[in-house]
């Protein structure tokens, strides 16, 4: 499907901005720490090359431009520790909901909090597996699903668990949905470099200490599973998100519990493909004079 390695999204040092495959240091996986990167001209969904050109990166895009991101579809309550830590059963079927696509953002972009999402505590972060659709799919076998994936990325979702849950009875949209609470990246890894993806390790900073880590073998259904049920009678198109749900270690779930604050920095990772390092800015009152 792909002819790329390590798909990123970056504005070059020359101030152009390029669809690029990461040339990576040696000894380490992580396309943060790349600097340079092939181009790559044509449609990553379609026909693309990989050039012989390179150039250097001054800084890591959104990998996805926002017109070619779709629908984003997320997993609640998928791995089974996170369920336990939450006092819930373990779900029969996939817990879905969906964030507008002007919730994604890039690796590096602030996670912004609206007045809206500062009327009381309750932002949370959510280190998740994401999973990028490269074909059109409907009603796919499991055995079969990960062939219409184009790659891998870390996202976090970020929440605010006050409109998620205490607010108009469940506000999942609305409480996950917020512009920029999607921040994924720091780049699309292929299905030939991650052929499992049920057994890498992610984990989540905030400041430095590490709050999550765990395994996508904890999930409840993986991500070949996922594929296949959401598109039972739904058509999943190129640019689709699936934000795979997150492992335990929560700030919701802790006691005391932990919230995102102004200025917190939050690192979300995922083994093969690297890091996201958002910084978290409070929007502030606008003066009205």
């Amino acid at each position: 499907m792909a002819s790329f390695s390590r798909l990123i999204r970056f504005l070059a040092r020359d101030g152009h901005i390029y669809y690029g495959d990461a040339i990576l240091p040696a000894h380490t996986t992580d396309i943060r720490a790349a600097t340079t990167a092939r181009i790559i001209t044509g449609d990553i969904f379609g026909t693309h090359s990989l050039t012989n050109r390179t150039a250097s990166i001054r800084l890591l895009l959104c990998p996805l431009s926002p017109t070619q991101i779709g629908t984003i579809r997320c997993l609640g309550l998928n791995y089974a520790k996170h369920a336990a830590e939450s006092k819930m059963p373990l779900p029969k079927y996939p817990v879905l909901f969906y964030k507008p696509a002007t919730s994604a953002s890039g690796p590096t972009d602030p996670i912004p909090i609206p007045l809206m999402a500062q009327e009381a505590e309750g932002v949370d972060y959510e280190c998740e597996l994401v999973a990028v659709i490269g074909r059109e799919a409907r009603d796919v076998p499991e055995a079969g699903a990960l062939s219409y994936v184009l790659g891998y990325a870390v996202g976090n979702d970020i929440s605010h668990r006050e409109w998620q849950i205490a607010r108009g009875g469940g506000q999942w949209a609305l409480g996950k949905g917020f512009d920029g609470w999607a921040p994924f990246g720091p780049g699309i890894v292929s299905t030939e470099l991650i052929p499992n993806p049920q057994d890498l390790n992610l984990t989540t900073r905030l400041n430095g200490k590490e709050m999550q880590q765990s395994r996508t073998s904890d999930m409840i259904f993986g991500v070949a599973k996922t594929i296949s049920f959401l598109s039972r009678g739904t058509t999943l198109r190129p640019g689709d998100l699936i934000f795979t749900g997150t492992p335990q270690g929560v700030g919701m779930a802790r006691n005391p519990k932990v919230w995102l604050k102004d200025g917190d920095e939050v690192e979300v990772a995922l083994e093969g493909v690297g890091t996201c390092f958002n910084k978290v800015e409070f929007e502030k009152q606008k003066a009205k004079l």
